[in-house]
């Protein structure tokens, strides 16, 4: 296999959750170079930076007409890939079509549980069965083993490289709000992906405003707000209700950016999202806000965290397929997250600030 094509077309989580793969795949098979299919910002912001990846194929699918994506694809077909691996997770039928026209010969995908074949998971030809009780990281490692018949037991955290740039840019940032090196600050991200009706994934504003109240006047903490362009709202719906001066929105200009400054924090405390993962990324103290999601998927890799949740029977209920996030409860629609109380999250938040303080 000399020339391999990674496809991440799904959002920054999961191609981080790739990376410890991507790493065993270069390892493997040094001589072979290793491209990338990616549609977002962020993943381009990231993968362009690893050195296990010759080319970046960038472009947005979403955006574009159903014609111009097949002849951006067909384009890529002159390339005559040996391999192409579906990032997991992955379970949409366009994904597995995109492999298939790329040409190569063999093309590597998990086999889904649910909706496998639906979504056309039978297009790929080299199939891990997925596994509700592991780490998508280990998902992404099987796949990769199963294509390259190694196996590997040294395994990698989650990478973002940064630049000198953006940790000069993070040093600046902190400068302005800390009033002395040992303050302690705390990162939140009220937010998390919109699609397929994610946002019920959600803890409530008003929650993380309570949370961020409590832990100011507990450690004299300042509270820095992350999250995209599309949730400005929800960081000064949360700035708003916090004590004037203790709250202060992170507003960047590239990913990278974002992840110099969470690496600056001592606590990141967020919803399920690729933030929570970017945080892990960056070797922070995580505390993961967990509804709906299996946690045996998505914890915080490799580094130190907790996990809230209210752990209820019908839990977890999101699977990996295009269908929109539904609540099958007839008392309290997504009670797994419309009930976990701000204590819950507060003694966790004390418990690791008390370990590492």
């Amino acid at each position: 296999m000399k020339k391999i094509l990674v496809i991440a077309l799904s959002g920054i989580g999961d191609a981080l959750m790739f990376t410890p793969a991507l790493s065993i795949l270069k390892k493997t098979l040094p001589s072979s170079e290793i491209d990338a299919l990616i549609m977002f910002k962020g993943v381009k912001d990231i993968y362009e930076r690893l050195p296990e990846i010759n080319t970046i194929h960038y472009f947005d699918f979403l955006k574009n007409s159903k014609l111009d994506s097949l002849k951006f694809v067909m384009q890529l077909r002159k390339n005559e890939y040996d391999a192409v691996i579906n990032v997991y997770p992955s379970n949409r039928k366009e994904y597995n079509l995109i492999s298939l026209l790329i040409g190569a010969p063999k093309r590597a995908g998990i086999e889904y549980l649910r909706s496998n074949i639906k979504e056309l998971g039978f297009l790929n030809n080299i199939r891990v069965r997925e596994d509700d009780s592991v780490h998508n990281v280990e998902e992404n490692i099987k796949l990769v083993e199963k294509l390259t018949g190694a196996k590997e037991t040294d395994i990698s955290g989650l990478r973002v490289i940064l630049n000198s740039e953006e940790i000069e840019f993070a040093n600046q940032f902190v400068s302005k709000i800390k009033e002395n090196e040992n303050q302690l600050l705390i990162g939140f991200h009220p937010g998390c992906n919109t699609l397929k009706n994610h946002e019920k994934r959600r803890w409530e504003i008003e929650k993380f405003a309570e949370l961020g109240n409590k832990l100011i006047e507990k450690f004299d903490a300042k509270i820095l707000l992350f999250g995209g362009p599309d949730e400005i709202d929800l960081k000064m719906g949360v700035i708003n209700k916090i004590k004037k001066d203790s709250a202060f929105s992170v507003d960047t200009n590239t990913f990278t950016q974002t992840a110099a400054i969470i690496e600056k924090v001592d606590l990141f405390i967020t919803n399920d999202s690729s933030l929570m993962h970017t945080a892990a990324a960056m070797k922070r103290d995580v505390i993961a806000i967990i509804g709906p999601t299996n946690k045996n998927y998505i914890y915080p890799w490799k580094t130190n965290y907790e996990i809230a949740s209210l752990e209820l029977e019908c839990s977890p209920c999101f699977i990996y397929s295009p269908r929109p996030l539904t609540c099958s409860r007839t008392d309290i629609q997504f009670k797994c997250i419309k009930e976990l109380n701000v204590d819950t999250v507060y003694n966790k938040a004390l418990q690791m600030l008390q370990k590492t303080n």
